[in-house]
């Protein structure tokens, strides 16, 4: 196919982009915000982002007497002389061909660091570099072909990589693929205002890693949405199939409100409680605003468990007033602080998820499952409110994290492949109440944030107030995907750490509110708007368990299609 150019260079710099004078032949309405196009200099070819598109003229004099809206004649013959359209580029990659035979090239290639460099995420023989230069002037612009889209963003069933299409280009039916490999291996972030699909994203994102087997997941469900089947936004009533239902054989669901979860209809949850005995004075730090609890109560709380250990709960909800003052006067605590914190602490009661003591150990069960490879989702139903889900996935995080610490530990030591865990993802939502400046260092999810992939644990990090989230957690988290956001202050959070920010702000602030997303960070060669892949039934067609009820056993497979059917496959 031939190549038409769009326009030419006309001027520009490396650090704020370039400058480009569209042809005569070209509308200016057909260039937006977010569009992916190449530039062709003389021995480098050069891929940009669209951030900005204007209108200019060769004379102030055209401004001051523009022809009348009857005068179509006038019009033509300024367009493109007189009148003519400009857009703002910002090169993001770059591709010089080279002229080594192919085995020399490869060879220079190997020894190359790449973790410097963004590698393209295809098989074929070439690097993709940042950009450390620009073309020439008059250098010419061209719509991105599909063959450029593959050489960057590569193609979802390519054998070396693990590639998961998240949507496509705004004005192209060509995938955009991630690098799950490289995804997982950092904390990333989902982020938008609410409405805007969030959930969907999520559940895109996780039924990828699940299918190309690039981690286990953990996912803590505030509302109800991953494990089974959830409400679709809009007029008619919906429902979109979830998690367990397209990889049945794979994702586990344990309830924290049984009551709730049977009321859905979901089938094969396993009940989980905690116990009193299980909860650290970390975890009552991390909910001391939703308690009201003051600082000086929390200093009596260190008192107590000093004294019972981890019995320390049910000690004070146990005490009288007489057995409080006697303690105080033995142990130098404060009456009143302690007599408050037994009071707030009674609200624990009300958690329907809450035992004085657990003879089974849920927390180990959710572990064995992790190991053997199945995915995990805990849902809340009515136990949602701030306390209840800030209080359990904490509880629950910090001693899943510290296994792995142990079994990362031991893998060092013995440096045998068998000893390898497997590489986690915890998703959790409403992460600026765990990562806010103030508590970030004393939850367990920052902890994980700052150590990147040291224990082979990350973050799916699913908020709409990025701008609460630690700055320093924020310049951690490697890839970001973003829909709409209005708020300045979340989109200066988002953009945190990031090069060429500016041009990109402008790229999100013109996304649609539904169905896009801004795609930038360590999965991803460069930024990229998408328009994402519907979650629907072909969705389902291409991403379910594909071993699901493909059995050559006769009865092997009529038990799979009763047990699909029960599905509600």
């Amino acid at each position: 196919m031939i190549e038409i150019p769009l326009g030419s260079v006309i001027q520009g710099s490396l650090t704020k982009g370039l400058e480009v004078r569209l042809h005569p032949d070209i509308s200016v309405e057909d260039m937006r915000v977010g569009k992916f196009l190449v530039v062709q200099g003389m021995r480098s070819r050069f891929f940009c982002l669209l951030t900005d598109v204007s209108l200019g003229t060769a004379s102030d004099r055209i401004l001051a007497n523009p022809p009348a809206a009857e005068d179509s004649f006038l019009r033509e013959v300024l367009a493109g002389s007189g009148t003519y359209g400009t857009i703002e580029l910002a090169p993001m990659l770059m591709f010089t061909p080279s002229d080594k035979p192919k085995e020399q090239f490869l060879e220079e290639k190997a020894k190359t660091n790449k973790l410097a460099s963004f590698a393209a995420q295809t098989s074929a023989d070439l690097e993709l570099l940042p950009v450390k230069t620009i073309p020439a002037h008059f250098s010419q612009v061209f719509e991105a072909s599909e063959q450029d889209f593959r050489m960057v963003f590569g193609w979802e069933d390519d054998p070396h990589r693990r590639n998961f299409s998240i949507g496509q280009p705004l004005d192209m039916e060509v995938p955009i693929c991630v690098d799950l490999d490289r995804f997982v291996e950092r904390s990333n972030g989902v982020f938008g205002k609410s409405g805007t699909g969030k959930s969907f994203l999520t559940r895109l994102l996780i039924s990828g890693i699940i299918r190309k087997g690039a981690a286990v997941n953990l996912m803590f469900d505030m509302h109800s949405e991953y494990g089974w089947e959830a409400m679709m936004e809009g007029k008619q009533v919906s429902t979109v199939k979830g998690l367990r239902q397209l990889f049945p054989g794979q994702v586990e669901i344990y309830t924290l409100d049984p009551d709730s979860t049977k009321r859905r209809g979901v089938r094969d949850s396993q009940e989980m409680y905690l116990s009193y005995d299980q909860i650290e004075i970390e975890d009552i730090k991390l909910v001391a605003r939703e308690l009201g609890l003051s600082d000086a109560s929390l200093d009596n709380a260190n008192i107590l468990y000093n004294e019972f250990g981890k019995s320390w709960i049910i000690q004070l909800l146990n005490m009288t007033n007489e057995d409080i003052k006697l303690f105080c006067e033995e142990k130098q605590g404060h009456q009143g602080s302690i007599m408050a914190m037994q009071r707030k602490l009674m609200r624990l009661d009300t958690l329907k998820y809450m035992r004085s003591a657990c003879p089974h150990n849920y927390i180990d069960q959710i572990l064995q499952s992790l190991d053997a490879g199945k995915h995990v989702v805990v849902e809340f139903g009515s136990q949602s409110n701030m306390l209840s889900y800030m209080l359990a996935t904490n509880m629950i995080t910090r001693r899943i994290h510290a296994s792995y610490v142990k079994k990362a530990d031991k893998f060092l030591q013995s440096k045998n492949p068998l000893d390898r865990p497997r590489q986690l993802v915890i998703t959790i939502e409403e992460a600026h109440r765990f990562l806010d400046s103030s508590i970030v260092h004393q939850t367990i999810f920052g902890t994980i944030a700052r150590e990147m992939r040291k224990y082979f644990v990350t973050l799916l990090i699913v908020d709409q107030r990025p701008s609460g989230i630690d700055n320093e957690v924020m310049s951690q988290v490697g890839t970001r995907i973003t829909c709409l956001l209005n708020d300045e202050k979340d989109i200066d959070a988002i953009f945190t750490g990031v090069s060429g920010a500016q041009g990109l702000r402008s790229v999100l602030a013109k996304l649609d509110s539904k169905q896009q997303a801004l795609v930038l960070g360590h999965a991803v060669p460069m930024p990229v708007v998408v328009r994402t892949r519907p979650y629907d039934q072909k969705f389902y067609a291409e991403i379910g368990d594909p071993n699901w009820g493909d059995m050559s056993d006769p009865i092997l497979f009529a038990a799979a299609e009763v047990a699909k059917a029960d599905l509600g496959f």
